[in-house]
């Protein structure tokens, strides 16, 4: 006879009130904050049916950018995912500069494109680290880089609307060359065969969820919009979205991996084609964007993070929705856990990338 369990995920479980708290270590990202599950379980423990429920670190980004001018949104733009800090702040950037029709200069899209990869970079290397201790001091390396060249170490706010705030200090492409030449995940020592079957997303479910990123390429989904709409510079890369087919656990690790390589090949190619001139535009006083709407999107290391801004003409949004890929993923779990037993469940969530803020917008 099936009965119902509720166990909840990350630091501030224990507090809600539920019948068991699944432990991803003080390292794993998807453990800072808390959401639960509802489980449908049979005797022997094995989940036959999965709900998530959301809302305890429930941020109100989306009504707090309501009252603040632009300038002041990209401010808290990179807070709800705290690990896509840059990717954030340039999806917004994006459409005010859409909406007003602002020209951005060529170094400032290279830099743009370079700078989302080595956050995606970092991104990855945290999520890795507690299944590959030594994926740490890669992420230090990169993390280090993006905190010279923005002044931020987690909150980078480098982007502006018009382009960057400041060039990257002098010698700066020169350090990074010199870390990407170190960064290998063939090193990575992490085993699979604790990871293979578990957990497995299948392709339609993905697609039902609007499952995006890694997780959603592990499941066969072939959509990354570095190549299927791409930002200036991405246009003039090449790209080849790492795609599998398997959709388990494995396979989500095994695409992070390749991410990564990815990212390498593709920072490398923004180093060499890197062009000299501004960052920037001169901006009025006061930033409005015309009435209307608009919506814009780019490929953030979870996946797909879309911004619709819509104005009535004044120097701060109307309305400003954000369309994070950790609020869609997270809700695939009712399709990937029915058939996991609850003592592999810490297995299975290690490998689902999530970040509570954002899914808790």
């Amino acid at each position: 006879m099936s009965e119902q369990i509720t166990v909840g995920v990350g630091a501030g479980a224990q507090y809600l009130g539920v019948d068991r708290v699944i432990d991803l270590g003080p390292l794993h990202p998807s453990a800072h904050g808390a959401y639960r599950l509802r489980l449908t379980v049979t005797p022997d423990l094995t989940i036959t049916a999965a709900e998530p429920l959301v809302g305890h670190l429930h941020r109100g980004a989306e009504k707090l950018f309501e009252v603040r001018d632009y300038r002041q949104v990209l401010t808290l733009a990179n807070r709800h995912d705290w690990l896509s800090a840059f990717c954030n702040e340039l999806a917004v950037a994006l459409a005010v500069e859409r909406m007003t029709g602002m020209d951005v200069p060529a170094r400032a899209q290279w830099l743009r494109a370079l700078l989302c990869e080595l956050n995606r970079l970092m991104a990855h290397m945290v999520f890795l680290t507690p299944l590959c201790p030594n994926a740490a001091v890669y992420r230090e390396g990169v993390q280090a880089l993006m905190e010279e060249a923005s002044g931020g170490r987690i909150h980078f706010m480098f982007n502006r609307i018009g382009g960057l705030r400041e060039d990257v200090p002098a010698g700066w492409t020169g350090r990074v060359a010199d870390f990407l030449s170190t960064v290998d995940s063939v090193r990575f020592e992490i085993d699979f065969a604790k990871l293979e079957g578990l957990g497995v997303l299948g392709y339609d479910d993905a697609l039902q969820y609007g499952v995006t990123g890694p997780i959603g390429r592990a499941s066969g989904v072939d959509f990354d919009l570095r190549r299927d709409d791409p930002l200036p510079a991405y246009k003039q890369l090449d790209i080849t979205p790492v795609l599998r087919t398997e959709g388990d656990a494995a396979a989500r690790v095994r695409c992070l991996l390749g991410e990564v390589e990815l990212s390498k090949a593709l920072a490398r190619q923004c180093l060499e084609q890197l062009p000299s001139g501004p960052v920037n535009v001169r901006l009025p006083k006061a930033i409005k964007a015309p009435e209307g709407s608009v919506y814009t999107r780019v490929e953030a290391p979870l996946g797909t993070s879309g911004v619709h801004l819509s104005s009535r003409g004044e120097k701060t949004p109307w309305r400003l929705k954000l369309r994070t890929p950790s609020f869609n993923n997270v809700q695939a779990l009712s399709a990937l856990l029915p058939g996991t037993k609850v003592d592999d469940l810490p297995t299975v969530l290690s490998s689902f990338a999530v970040i509570v803020g954002d899914i808790d917008k």
